[in-house]
């Protein structure tokens, strides 16, 4: 038997908050290593090494974990925040039976949105609306003042008929009493 090193699909999912990349393990092989590389400098940051006497598992960093079955590995990305936005590869290592294989398999470029900007987007655009508001009704109130000033102006002149010639009307004076 022959190592069988197909392209094999890389499943990438998201669970409960976490980014879960699981292949299948090559057939045949009694000895592997697969590697998680993160950014275009394949920064290593998840290890799982597997040969018949034990599975060992290495983690450069504090997000990722692995996990291995009979039929496959997965890497379990948590906690992510923006800064983790990359391009991850999956290199695969074949040990035993030789001859020895190198190979990269897949890249997946990985997403993340932040839960604060989520958090901070809606309450900026909460405050931006209230503002807005808050705007059109101090207009209104304004346009409603002044228009009620002009028509108290205009109903009180109205009582007034020729006021401008009310101080020379003819009025009769109160006569005085003659003693």
């Amino acid at each position: 038997d022959q190592p069988h090193v197909s392209d094999p699909q890389v499943v990438v999912e998201f669970e409960n908050g976490n980014f879960n990349f699981t292949f299948p393990n090559p057939q045949n092989v009694s000895e592997f290593s697969m590697t998680l590389f993160k950014g275009r400098e394949k920064k290593e940051i998840c290890a799982l090494h597997l040969s018949k006497e034990r599975v060992i598992s290495k983690s450069n960093v504090s997000y990722c974990h692995t996990q291995n079955s009979s039929s496959s590995t997965t890497f379990i990305l948590k906690n992510l925040e923006r800064k983790h936005i990359d391009i991850y590869t999956y290199c695969l290592e074949i040990f035993l039976p030789p001859p020895y294989i190198d190979c990269c398999l897949k890249e997946t470029y990985l997403y993340v949105q932040d839960k604060e900007d989520c958090f901070s987007l809606g309450f900026v655009s909460w405050i931006i609306i209230g503002l807005i508001i808050f705007a059109i009704s101090c207009v209104c109130c304004v346009g409603a003042c002044c228009l009620r000033n002009k028509n108290q102006k205009c109903v009180s002149n109205s009582h007034e008929y020729n006021s401008e010639y009310m101080p020379m009307a003819a009025v009769n004076a109160a006569k005085k009493p003659r003693i």
